[in-house]
C-alpha cells in the first residue's frame, strides 16, 4: 500500500522501503511527540553519490495533514529507483512536520505554519512595510478566521461569500493566507517575530536547514520539489514557483505558474521553504516547485481549517472529533481517481526532474 492510514504507517513503510532499496537513511530527531508519547523526526533516505554535483531534493509534509500524497509518491519512487549517473544523488526527505501529519493539523506544535518559517536570519530582509502591510490585512479578516470557541455553525458561508463580495477574491486570498506573525492562535501563523523582522527558526526548519547547508557544500545544480495538497483542480497539479518561471516551464512544461494570487490558485507567502534553499546551498543553481494537488473548493479548505483550528485551541483537540476527520478528508480525498492521478503526476514531474539535472 502506497497510500497510509496515518503517520506511524507511512513513516515505518518509508523506512523500510529506502533500507530495502540500498538508501543511507538518517533521522533528525524533533523534541514533539506523537498522540501516543511517540518520539518523532524527519526520515531522509539519501541515493548516490556523497558529494553530489547535481542533486534532485524531493520533499513532503510541511503542512503536516497534507503529508499523506507526498508520501505516497515517495513511496512509489522507492518501489522503482531510477539509475542514478556517479555525480547526482537522489534525497527523498519524508514528512517534514510529522508533529501535524501525526496530529491531523497543518501546522507544528506550536501552531507555526512551517511554510512561512524560513525568513532570512542573518539579515532584516523583508522591509517593516511590507510587514505592516500583512499585519493590516490579515487583522481585517482575524476575528472571522479565528473565533474564541469551540467549533460551531456559525453561518461561515454567508460570511465569507459577503467578504468575496467586498474584497475580491485575490485579496482575501492573498490577505488571509499570504503570511502571518502576530496570533500565535491563529491560521497561517509563521512564528514568533524577533526585533529587526527575524523569525524564530523552529526546531524543525532549523534543523533541516542545518542539514542542508552540512551535507551538500559541493552543489552546482539542485532541482527541488515540495509536494503540497489542498489548492487548484481537483485531482490535477499545478507546479507554483517564486523565480523566474521560463526556464522552469522548459523542464516541466506549462503546469508551471507564478504564485501571483492575481494569475492563478497560489499566493505570494514570506519565509517558505523554497525561498530558504538557495541560502542554504549558495553556491548551487536552484530550480524550485511547489507540486500542488487541487482537492476541494477554497471555501472548503480554510472552513476545514478554520474548524479544526478552533477545536484545537478552543476544544480538546483530540484525534476523535470530526474537525479531524474533515480536515484530513479535504488535504487527503479517500477516492481512488485523485489518488492515481497523485501518483501518475508524482511519477512524471520526478522523471522531468531528473532528466533535467
Amino acid at each position: 500500500m502506497l497510500f497510509s492510514a496515518d503517520y506511524r504507517t507511512a513513516k515505518h513503510g518509508f523506512c523500510e522501503k529506502a533500507k530495502s532499496a540500498g538508501g543511507r537513511l538518517e533521522t533528525i530527531p524533533l523534541d514533539a511527540r506523537g498522540p501516543d508519547g511517540d518520539t518523532l523526526g524527519i526520515d531522509i533516505a539519501w541515493f548516490g553519490a556523497a558529494k553530489p554535483r547535481r542533486v534532485l531534493l524531493h520533499s513532503s509534509g510541511i503542512h503536516g495533514v497534507e503529508g499523506f500524497a507526498g508520501s505516497a509518491i515517495q513511496l512509489q519512487l522507492l518501489s522503482d529507483l531510477p539509475a542514478l549517473l556517479p555525480d547526482v544523488a537522489l534525497i527523498v526527505v519524508h514528512v517534514l512536520n510529522p508533529y501535524g501529519m501525526t496530529w491531523l493539523r497543518r501546522s507544528n506544535e506550536n501552531n507555526v505554519d512551517l511554510n512561512r518559517n524560513f525568513l532570512d536570519v542573518e539579515a532584516p530582509a523583508e522591509p517593516s512595510r511590507r510587514f505592516q502591510i500583512a499585519f493590516d490585512s490579515y487583522s481585517k479578516f482575524n476575528s472571522f478566521l479565528n473565533p474564541q470557541s469551540p467549533p460551531a455553525i456559525d453561518f461561515y458561508a454567508l460570511k465569507v461569500v459577503s467578504l468575496i463580495l467586498k474584497y475580491g477574491m485575490p485579496v482575501l486570498k492573498q490577505s488571509v493566507v499570504g503570511v502571518q506573525y502576530w496570533f500565535p492562535e491563529g491560521l497561517f501563523f509563521g512564528g514568533k517575530l524577533l526585533p529587526v523582522n527575524v523569525v524564530a527558526l523552529e526546531q524543525g526548519p532549523a534543523k533541516y536547514q542545518s542539514f542542508l547547508v552540512q551535507s551538500l557544500p559541493s552543489a552546482e545544480r539542485v532541482i527541488a520539489i515540495d509536494v503540497h495538497t489542498g489548492l487548484g483542480k481537483y485531482g490535477e497539479d499545478a507546479l507554483l514557483v517564486d523565480q523566474e518561471i521560463s526556464a522552469l516551464r522548459q523542464m516541466f512544461g506549462g503546469r508551471v505558474t507564478s504564485s501571483d494570487p492575481e494569475s492563478g490558485p497560489a499566493y505570494h507567502a514570506f519565509g517558505t521553504l523554497n525561498a530558504m534553499l538557495q541560502r542554504a546551498m549558495p553556491k548551487a543553481e536552484v530550480f524550485a516547485v511547489t507540486q500542488e494537488f487541487g482537492t476541494y473548493s477554497p471555501m472548503k479548505v480554510l472552513h476545514a481549517l478554520r474548524e479544526e483550528n478552533r477545536w484545537h485551541h478552543h476544544g480538546a483537540g483530540t484525534l476523535d472529533h470530526p474537525t479531524k476527520r474533515r480536515l484530513k478528508e479535504t488535504f487527503y480525498p479517500h477516492d481512488e481517481t485523485w489518488r492515481k492521478s497523485v501518483l501518475n503526476r508524482g511519477r512524471e514531474l520526478l522523471r522531468q526532474g531528473l532528466s533535467n539535472l
